[in-house]
């Protein structure tokens, strides 16, 4: 990799990290803080929250017919999230273990602090459950994915592919065969390293 393509790389995550401050900043002004890991609000703002709380009954009544009838589809959804949830999670206990690889922690991307906002009836509540679980587990794969690869493939396509994992721009370039020959290893060990316990860092 480049030194320009380190720097663009070091770049972006330099950017989330400002990105991640001003969601912060923002939840401050919306008078939310964190208390073990869940959003809390002041008295004053969660009697507004739940004056604004709609009930299911106008909820249901404002929902288009489409919606009422494709929501069985989307909640079947369920089942493949949760084998794939169940199995990439065995998958890690036995083959991580087995190549040294740092296993991922899963409550660092799967929430369900949702739940507690008193704004959100009991349907909406279960709508951001789901929502929280399928994109929690979605982002738990991934991570999990992006380790195997650059256990096993650390390089990259040769066509320009959308939204890569953070581990993807320093890989190997595509075509680079003495690079992989020689520097496979510095790649697993970095992983070793990188992905310590206590860390989910790329």
């Amino acid at each position: 990799m480049t030194q320009r393509m380190q720097d663009l790389a070091a770049e972006i995550v330099r950017l989330q990290t400002e990105l991640d401050q001003e969601i912060e900043a923002r939840r401050k002004i919306l008078g939310s803080r964190l208390k073990e890991q869940i959003g809390e609000f002041e008295q004053g703002i969660i009697a507004e929250h739940r004056r604004l709380r709609m009930s299911v009954m106008t909820f249901l009544a404002q929902s288009p017919v489409r919606v009422v009838v494709t929501a069985p589809m989307i909640y079947s959804m369920i089942v493949p999230f949760l084998i794939m949830d169940m199995w990439v999670s065995l998958y890690q206990a036995i083959c991580f273990r087995i190549y040294r690889i740092p296993q991922v922690h899963r409550g660092r991307y799967i929430a369900f602090d949702r739940r507690h906002l008193a704004y959100l009836n009991w349907i909406e509540t279960l709508n951001c459950l789901y929502c929280g679980y399928a994109n929690g587990v979605i982002a738990y794969v991934r991570e999990i994915a992006s380790r195997t690869e650059q256990y096993w493939c650390p390089i990259k396509h040769a066509a320009r592919i959308t939204d890569p994992h953070r581990r993807y721009y320093a890989f190997l370039e595509y075509g680079d065969a003495d690079g992989y020959r020689t520097r496979l290893d510095q790649f697993r060990e970095r992983l070793r390293s990188d992905a310590a316990p206590g860390s989910d860092a790329p």
